[in-house]
């Protein structure tokens, strides 16, 4: 059961809610949104189901008008707001471009002393409005976990995972390309895997 919803913020941020009667609820990010990515993209879906399955809440948002990444981040610091407001727990999605956005809200949020209970991103973008991302995972104050394709020919993830697994985060490489044919469900059952354990 999902329903939709305007995000209280500063921008017009729409959004779909799964499972509102959870407890624990996860906040997750889309592509980049001028290649066509948005919160119906079907790897956040497979992550949505496999968080329902678990008896958590996915928060899957559209960013508002296009900013270059810039306000994005804010959206995404928009949503982890009204999530906490409804939810006791809230946990931190990102997919390619949405996982440096979902990366620097994660950064801005701990030096706010409000980090995410999890922050799991999935062939995050090494860059986000022309700046390299992988500084920011040294400020992130919460549980981290990177997954990424071996054959990623899209962005470039490896910074950042090398950064997080020099600071003891989870990360892990797998047998496929930007886009995860074929093993979005194997992603999935991952990343809420991974938010069950850290939370």
């Amino acid at each position: 059961m999902s329903e939709t919803l305007r995000v209280p913020g500063p921008r017009d941020v729409h959004a779909t809610l799964s499972n509102s009667d959870s407890i624990a609820a996860v906040v997750a990010c889309p592509p980049h949104p001028q290649m066509g990515g948005d919160r119906h993209d079907s790897r956040l879906r497979a992550v949505d189901d496999a968080l329902g399955d678990r008896s958590i809440a996915c928060l899957r948002f559209d960013y508002g008008p296009w900013d270059g990444g810039r306000a994005e981040v804010t959206d995404a610091r928009s949503a982890l707001a009204w999530a906490r407001e409804n939810f006791e727990t809230v946990g931190l999605f990102g997919y390619s471009f949405g996982g440096a956005v979902a990366l620097r809200a994660a950064a801005d949020e701990s030096d706010d002393g409000t980090p995410p209970a999890t922050l799991s991103l999935l062939a995050p973008a090494g860059t986000l409005a022309g700046e390299p991302t992988a500084d920011a995972v040294d400020a992130v104050a919460c549980p981290v976990q990177i997954l990424y394709g071996e054959r990623d020919n899209t962005v470039d993830s490896v910074p950042v995972a090398e950064r997080a697994r020099a600071r003891g985060h989870t990360v892990e490489t797998l047998p496929a390309d930007h886009f995860f044919a074929g093993q979005q469900q194997r992603v999935a059952e991952s990343v809420a895997a991974f938010v069950v354990e850290s939370t």
